[in-house]
């Protein structure tokens, strides 16, 4: 999938600039919070990440970069702390300045659902990337409705690379962007604020559906 969706990538989100409320981790570094060299760490981990999909049957959507999680990887709703896990599926380096790698209660909950039916889906945001409040990195806002939509053109280039046979929008704001593109997504509760339960139950019974494995029958 690499070679088909890098070249969207690098057109739509690779060279766009930071906004003192959006932060870009693919082109940019924030001099505190990250290491030296650290977008073309994550941009590395990102095609790390396509490099092991194969033809993915599901094309998932969530919100934005969270803080701790893909804002520091590059990819989708991932720490760095499961990327340095060898039990993990996928694998790359860390690149935030922080003591210790950083963990991401959502991406924990994600995982543990989603990584029995790995490589088989394809997770990415509405937003690429993390919107925060000015002057504070480290927060998290939900994203503009106009934000989500200056993203329309690239979300719709991954949807006609892919083909995928399900289309899975991770909260309300995912779930906008593909309404807007007309793309019939089937919604699931975001795993955060008590949404755990509902996002497994949601996505385990869309993987039965499909005939992919599930973590209760992994």
């Amino acid at each position: 999938m690499t070679d088909t969706l890098w070249p969207l990538l690098e057109t739509h989100l690779f060279e766009v600039p930071s906004t003192e409320e959006a932060f870009n981790p693919y082109r940019d570094r924030h001099p505190e919070l990250d290491q030296p060299g650290a977008p073309d760490v994550r941009r590395a981990n990102l095609r790390g990440y396509l490099d092991a999909l194969q033809a993915p049957r599901l094309f998932m959507m969530a919100e934005a970069p969270g803080p701790w999680g893909c804002r520091f990887t590059g990819i989708p709703i991932t720490s760095e702390d499961q990327l340095l896990d060898p039990a993990f599926p996928l694998s790359g380096q860390r690149t935030s300045t922080a003591d210790e790698p950083h963990t991401e209660y959502s991406g924990s909950i994600f995982w543990r659902v989603m990584a029995p039916a790995f490589p088989h889906f394809f997770i990415w945001n509405s937003v690429p990337l993390h919107p925060h409040d000015e002057g504070e990195p480290l927060t998290i806002r939900t994203p503009r409705r106009t934000e989500v939509r200056a993203w329309s053109d690239l979300t719709q280039g991954l949807l006609d690379a892919m083909q995928p046979e399900r289309i899975v929008a991770i909260g309300r704001k995912a779930e906008r962007a593909f309404n807007e593109l007309e793309a019939d997504p089937i919604y699931v509760r975001h795993p955060s604020h008590g949404g755990s339960k509902k996002f497994a139950a949601g996505m385990e019974a869309i993987l039965r559906d499909m005939g992919l494995p599930t973590a209760a029958n992994a």
